[in-house]
């Protein structure tokens, strides 16, 4: 059994940071203590002065395969994903074609199984009429069902009532939503077409997509949860008002309505937009200083469970279009964890919150089978983070097939250097293993 001793750590694990070692053999953790002897294992890499983590869990990606494949795939993608320590992800139904039947979402685990980099599972598609695929999913077969209740990318807009209900009655899986008021937002293009056609400065993008189209959608899928005792997990909730509906008086395993905020809500405002343009377009929208500042808010306080990229790449080409056929989305898990210790260097949150929000809760809100934390008995999905090594976000270093970032330019005070995925030591130091051990998401429930 292929063993390695990780020595003089400092282990960030349910919101402590100490000093330990962690012995790995094969593909689990099998003790963490001070002083382990190496004895007779050939395999030790000294962390000293180095932070080790808990693999992250991203539970909100768009990898783009099958049937987009030019703006990604799974093997890119995860690769990034691995370079910037998510180790498992749960990727997003919007592909071509559309994860909507037991016999596509089994096809992306079989493409998955052969290419992919990090450990994964998949979100079934909800439509206006496959409730009764919905209702023959194994409960531990995928990671849950996904609802656009607002239109977005790939077009599976969920918009008869009638049917949202019967899901949400139907399904013990959680229930992820895309919550945006598709009238509301027709009813503002129309009213800003009018005025610019389709070259609409993109400054208005937050407007088009406005807090009251959020906020419409958020609070009828909430209501609709409490009427039927459904598990709902809002995605990227990206306005103050919003995270008001959320409770942080009972643990996460007890919510029954829980909440995500991506990186990009977390970092970009609307004053970005005059910089960034189009590659900051994402929906729902990236608004104001003052919902950002809500959303931290939020986040620390635990109104907001998790954090998590929506990782959705486009080509430049495709983002530079005008405003009405640039798409929204934009690539960021090689990004994401470096973003977050960012803002901790900044003050903006604790280590062990970080943590906390993207590796312990994505595995307790998902009932993910012995991952998110660094504990005996659970697999090896551990990072190894030098929050002492600057680096430049740039083209030379940017590994998604799109080969651009929202964050250029950006000088991270972080950088990862280990990722190990499942007790196989994945990446290290800008290079990748030739092999791979990943694997499907096993489920608790």
């Amino acid at each position: 059994m292929n063993k390695i001793l990780i020595k003089n750590a400092t282990v960030v694990n349910d919101l402590q940071a100490f000093e330990a070692d962690v012995l790995i053999e094969g593909e689990f953790i099998t003790r963490i203590d001070k002083n382990i002897a190496a004895g007779n294992i050939k395999n030790i890499i000294d962390a000293g002065g180095k932070y080790l983590l808990p693999g992250v869990i991203d539970d909100q990606v768009h990898f783009r395969e099958p049937g987009l494949t030019h703006k990604g795939n799974i093997a890119s993608e995860s690769k990034a994903a691995v370079a910037g320590g998510i180790t498992t992800f749960i990727e997003q139904p919007n592909t071509n074609p559309q994860t909507t039947s037991i016999e596509r979402l089994e096809e992306k685990f079989a493409i998955a199984a052969n290419t992919s980099f990090a450990n994964y599972s998949f979100m079934f598609g909800g439509t206006n009429d496959n409730l009764e695929e919905i209702k023959k999913l194994d409960k531990n077969a995928c990671a849950g069902v996904k609802l656009f209740l607002g239109s977005s990318t790939g077009n599976m807009l969920v918009d008869d009532e009638t049917v949202i209900e019967k899901i949400f009655s139907s399904t013990d899986l959680v229930i992820s939503a895309h919550c945006e008021d598709e009238t509301t937002i027709k009813n503002n293009l129309e009213k800003y077409k009018s005025i610019y056609g389709d070259n609409i400065p993109v400054k208005f993008h937050p407007l088009i997509r406005s807090e009251e189209a959020c906020y419409l959608s958020s609070s009828k899928a909430i209501e609709l949860a409490k009427k039927t005792g459904a598990r709902l997990h809002v995605f990227h909730v990206s306005t103050e008002k919003e995270t008001h509906q959320f409770v942080n008086n009972i643990p996460l395993k007890d919510k029954k309505i829980t909440a995500e905020v991506c990186i990009h809500h977390l970092y970009f405002t609307d004053k970005d937009y005059e910089k960034k343009g189009t590659l900051i377009k994402w929906n729902p929208a990236v608004k104001t200083r003052a919902d950002k500042e809500g959303l931290w808010k939020a986040l620390l306080d635990d109104r907001i469970d998790v954090v998590a990229t929506d990782h959705a790449p486009h080509t430049l080409e495709e983002k530079n279009n005008v405003y009405t056929k640039a798409p929204s989305g934009g690539p960021l898990v090689q990004h994401a964890l470096p973003a977050m210790l960012q803002a901790y260097h900044e003050g903006k949150i604790e280590l062990g919150k970080i943590v906390q929000k993207m590796c312990h809760n994505p595995a307790t809100l998902f009932s993910i089978e012995k991952r998110g934390f660094i504990k005996e008995g659970f697999y090896a999905d551990l990072v190894l983070a030098d929050l002492n090594n600057e680096w430049t976000v740039a083209k030379n270093n940017i590994l998604y097939k799109c080969g651009w970032s929202p964050f250029e330019e950006k000088v991270f005070g972080s950088k990862i250097t280990h990722t190990f995925v499942n007790g196989h030591l994945a990446y290290r130091e800008g290079n990748f293993s030739n092999e791979k051990n990943v694997k499907r998401l096993t489920f608790n429930r």
